[in-house]
């Protein structure tokens, strides 16, 4: 992960720029390696995983419990979450009375676990409840009038909106005026003026202090759901000591994954129980993806965020976004085969459709701001693209040319719609923001890292003017700034199972917690190859005649692709971060390549 560190900081490796344009630094400074010793001779840990620890802002004091996050050590009280016990007492209600429940849930993976995760809970207690995903074309994000009055219409005596629902004050007052409760479980920002409903659970809403904000849908799920077990036991429901609520930690943990939200406190203990659940394969659904995705071994936070998200995504991009929380909620393991197996299909088909578009987005991209240097903000924009994939041509352009990039999808009207992502350090949805003021776009919206817009093809040339604008000093000096942090060198020999053993104790990676990067200094590149249809294969050899394997991801026709490939035999510096892979039943080391540079 490239990130910005003061620039007087000696270059590790001396590697003042590499193949992707980035300076090599130690992720630990004098403080850090002062806390990575004190961590290992206090609590008797690893040289390597206090640095690991240090270099991720764990303390001395907090390092013990990092290392085992429980859920009962890290789970709040449910009730310090604003409104968490007004929503979960209209939950036990609608149980105790027989209603019906609509659940209105988003059309990603936070929203089908979140949906499933509600779902099987009313289900245990006899709970007609059906679940409701809007179409991402035709009816975009969040809870609207139409769908609302069409729930209503079908019987729905309280609907719960999942990974949504907060700013939603239009379709809401749809509810409220035909006398339906409304109870929102969300996560993603709100103002200060909230929509009508008997309770809104949001982390991120002005007046929690909870200190949960970084949890995502499914995680704020869950803690309704221990607030509502717990009321059902007080009232001394029967049915409520059989209902095992940490089994479902696999639908928190996969949601947690996907939504890439940052893996500390309790999302932390979400994933790591949550995988600990997954691996009993007792969700039919989650077993039916893995069985399709061809798993090898224990689930992963891998799996999860690479062969199960992407296909329950698939649902929701280009295909029936209900499919991916139906098959969430089976117990049928045939029926669970058959959406998987329409899932994993139409996850090939975005897959092609990837494929051709992100082609057609780089040859616009080359042809309009040549290999990138000269632009601040990459827009591209089609009229036979599918809006549901134009966000993962956002993100593929941002990795090939290190700018904030955007992707629009015209329909015939003119009417575009676009998503764009960011480098760190500058916050994408405030320029989009600031377009609408200047009447640029139709709407939009976003955070930091990520953001949506709606824009007519007449103000396109304008558009790219502003963000240029807008943009230019500020992601220049990001980019010339840009640092690769190392954790560590060590050679061929050294990147064995056991050091993959060693780094998994301080797992899981992600978002916030990012992967170890190490620098393999001056291996020879015996051999460099494409395999598939972008990656670069290579075979690293230390000094002392050890060899390791590794994969560039995406590499074709980039930089350091072009420098993996045209210096065979050649000795080069290699950043990568290492892990297991199965193949055939053999555990055996896989090195993901980061990054390169001559050794000089």
């Amino acid at each position: 992960m490239s990130e910005l560190v003061d620039p007087v900081q000696r270059a590790f490796l001396n590697v003042e720029r590499s193949a992707t344009g980035q300076r090599w630094v130690s992720r630990l400074d004098q403080a850090g390696q002062n806390r990575a010793l004190a961590i290992a001779q206090v609590h008797g840990l690893s040289d390597l995983i206090a640095r690991v620890l240090a270099g991720r802002g764990v303390t001395m004091d907090d390092a013990l419990a990092f290392l085992d996050p429980t859920i009962r050590s890290l789970m709040p009280d449910p009730d310090t979450l604003t409104d968490c016990t007004k929503a979960a007492a209209r939950i036990v209600a609608a149980i105790a009375k027989g209603e019906r429940v609509a659940i209105f849930g988003d059309y990603d993976v936070d929203g089908a676990a979140s949906s499933a995760l509600l779902y099987r809970f009313l289900h245990h207690f006899g709970v007609d409840a059906v679940i409701y995903i809007p179409d991402r074309i035709f009816e975009g994000y969040g809870p609207n009038p139409t769908a609302i009055g069409q729930l209503i219409d079908a019987g729905a005596q309280l609907l719960v909106t999942v990974d949504c629902g907060s700013t939603s004050h239009e379709a809401l007052a749809v509810a409220e005026a035909r006398g339906i409760d409304v109870v929102v479980i969300d996560h993603h920002q709100v103002g200060a003026e909230l929509p009508p409903c008997v309770a809104l659970v949001n982390p991120n809403r002005e007046d929690d202090l909870s200190g949960q904000g970084h949890l995502c849908a499914a995680g704020v799920v869950f803690l309704v759901l221990v607030n509502a077990l717990r009321q059902l036991r007080e009232a001394r429901d029967h049915r409520a000591p059989s209902f095992d609520l940490l089994a479902l930690l696999d639908l928190v943990a996969l949601a947690t994954v996907c939504d890439v939200v940052p893996l500390k406190g309790l999302n932390r203990a979400y994933v790591v129980k949550g995988l600990i659940a997954a691996r009993h394969m007792q969700n039919p659904g989650l077993a039916a993806l893995f069985r399709k995705a061809g798993l090898g071994g224990p689930v992963t936070p891998y799996h999860f965020g690479f062969l199960v998200g992407p296909r329950i995504n698939a649902g929701g991009r280009i295909g029936d976004a209900a499919l991916g929380s139906r098959l969430l909620t089976l117990d049928d393991e045939g029926a669970a085969d058959e959406i998987a197996a329409k899932l994993d299909e139409l996850n090939r088909e975005r897959q092609v459709m990837e494929v051709a578009m992100l082609a057609e987005a780089e040859a616009e991209a080359l042809a309009e701001y040549g290999h990138g240097d000269s632009a601040s903000v990459i827009v591209t924009a089609r009229e036979n693209w599918h809006p549901g994939i134009v966000g993962l041509l956002a993100a593929r352009l941002k990795e090939k040319f290190r700018r904030p990039a955007f992707a629009i999808a015209f329909d015939p009207n003119g009417r575009g719609s676009g998503s764009g992502r960011s480098i760190s350090g500058f916050d994408i949805g405030k320029i989009v923001r600031a377009a609408v003021d200047e009447g640029l776009l139709v709407k939009g919206g976003g955070h930091a890292m990520a953001a949506g817009l709606t824009v007519e093809r007449v103000n396109l040339g304008r558009l790219r003017t502003f963000f240029e604008e807008k943009a230019k000093n500020t992601v220049r000096d990001l980019v010339s700034a840009e640092t690769l942090k190392i954790d560590g060198a060590l050679g061929a020999a050294g990147a064995n199972l056991a050091l993959i053993d060693l780094l998994e104790r301080a797992g899981p990676y992600g978002a916030g917690h990012p992967q170890p990067i190490f620098a393999l200094p001056a291996h020879r590149l015996r051999d460099s190859r494409q395999v598939g249809s972008n990656h670069v294969k290579v075979t690293l050899e230390s000094q002392d005649g050890s060899r390791v394997e590794g994969i560039a991801f995406r590499a074709l026709e980039t930089p350091l692709g072009d420098l993996l490939l045209s210096k065979r035999g050649e000795t080069i510096h290699v950043a990568a971060s290492i892990s297991a892979d199965l193949w055939q039943g053999t555990r055996r080391v896989q090195l993901r390549v980061i990054d390169a540079a001559m050794a000089l």
